[in-house]
């Protein structure tokens, strides 16, 4: 098993040079090879799929309302402690692959359909749940296109990373089973708490696309990619 220093080397190495000195993306990521290094012999696509199948087991807890927000919002954080062990299993353990690496991110687009469900289960309207998913999907949509077209650096660390994502999820059903039960001019506390935080989603998700775009506006400078127009 590699140690913390190689894996973040590794780890950056496999997503285009990602910049890994963000506190927030450093922590995560320690975290995870903390967790991976007592379980290096168990193969990556356990905690691939037990990330999917524990986002999915969110949603109903969320649709129960109350006190069951919690264990949603704690499922929630387990998925995403779930899907950086994989990585941490495959890389620090010398067994990740391109294979891997494509189904761990078809996976994460799928959590993060379950997350939106969550959220709207909880009460969050529907256009807005939607709005929120399409914003969790867009900046990692834009950072593949951009690849094809043979920007190979994955770009600055924006405001809507994955791990902002699930943090900002399960606080967001957190909350919502905190204030469950009381009302605000008529609204109840929870579906207010789960509509301003899929809001708060999806305006970070935006800002992050934007960020995201500016960088990409000199990458994108030079001569057209073959077959575009």
């Amino acid at each position: 098993m590699l140690n913390r220093d190689e894996y973040l080397a590794a780890w950056s190495r496999w997503h285009g040079d990602a910049d890994t000195s963000s506190p927030l993306v450093r922590g995560w990521l320690t975290l995870a090879h903390t967790l991976a290094r007592p379980l290096a012999g168990l193969p990556p696509i356990v905690a691939t799929a037990g990330g999917l199948v524990v986002a999915g087991a969110a949603v109903a807890p969320a649709a129960a309302g109350g006190a069951w927000l919690i264990a949603a919002a704690l499922l929630v954080g387990l998925s995403g402690l779930f899907d950086s062990l994989d990585g941490a299993l495959a890389i620090g353990a010398g067994r990740a692959s391109q294979r891997g690496f494509v189904l761990d991110s078809v996976v994460d687009r799928l959590t993060e359909v379950a997350y939106a469900g969550a959220l709207w289960a909880a009460g969050a309207p529907g256009w807005l749940v939607v709005v929120f998913g399409a914003l969790c999907w867009l900046p990692d949509y834009v950072r593949a296109r951009a690849g094809q077209a043979g920007v190979d650096r994955t770009g600055p660390i924006s405001l809507w990373e994955r791990p902002t994502r699930v943090v900002m999820t399960a606080l967001t059903l957190g909350g919502a089973a905190v204030v469950s039960g009381l009302e605000v001019r008529g609204v109840d506390g929870d579906v207010l708490t789960v509509t301003s935080g899929s809001a708060v989603g999806a305006l970070l998700g935006a800002a992050a696309t934007v960020q995201l775009g500016w960088w990409l506006r000199s990458e994108l400078a030079g001569p057209e990619a073959p077959g575009t127009r």
